[in-house]
């Protein structure tokens, strides 16, 4: 018999998190916040600092992504909110 290497599959990644990382190389010094219809979102570490730094919750993909999100009509409360603790943000929509 052959020796056969077996390859863990490598999970999915969700247009989200690929978005995320594209923009995220672009601005890396920057939390990368994209509008998705009614919703601004992020992922990963950006997931984690939005989320802590605007005590909003933190969920996971079916992919096991970290998201967070608010409402589009609360970026005027929100976005001053981040730059206020120090943090740079880079808006764009989810494409």
């Amino acid at each position: 018999m052959d020796n056969l290497t077996i390859q863990p599959q490598s999970q999915p990644v969700s247009h989200l998190a690929e978005t995320q990382a594209k923009f995220k190389g672009m601005h890396p010094d920057c939390i990368i916040l994209m509008r998705s219809k009614d919703w601004y979102v992020t992922a990963n570490e950006d997931a984690v600092t939005v989320s802590e730094t605007l005590g909003i919750t933190l969920t996971k993909t079916k992919h096991g992504e970290k998201q967070a999100g608010f409402p589009y009509t609360a970026l005027d409360i929100y976005l001053p909110k981040l730059i206020r603790a120090g943090h740079r943000v880079a808006i764009t929509d989810l494409i």
